[in-house]
């Protein structure tokens, strides 16, 4: 057995202590767009707020908005559940009724995806 196990690299423990990710704040994307558009802080953060309001009409009214180079935002029905005995990761559970719901499910645009 001529292989030497001194020379290989430690491996890695798969649960690294990795930070967490935090994402961006309301007031951090506005100071953002204030830096890259001239336009104040303060306007940057009324442009979303009001982003916001129109989206929500939108969707409620049509089931459907594009956010240009962002995503399309969708609506969608959950249908009801019965209640029941249902096998969850191989172990039966007893689950309740829930009734049908509706979703809004976001979907990247195409080249937001081959950017990443």
């Amino acid at each position: 057995f001529t292989h030497s196990f001194a020379k290989m690299a430690p491996m890695k423990s798969m649960k690294s202590k990795a930070t967490p990710v935090k994402s961006m704040s309301k007031t951090a994307l506005a100071q953002a767009l204030a830096d890259a558009t001239e336009l104040k802080k303060s306007q940057c953060s009324a442009v979303l707020n009001s982003l916001a309001e129109v989206v929500t009409k939108e969707v409620k009214k049509t089931g459907k908005v594009v956010l240009p180079g962002i995503s399309m935002l969708k609506t969608r029905v959950k249908p009801a559940t019965k209640a029941g005995k249902r096998e969850i990761f191989g172990k039966v559970c007893m689950v309740q009724a829930k009734p049908a719901k509706t979703v809004i499910k976001a979907f990247p645009v195409a080249a937001l995806k081959k950017s990443i």
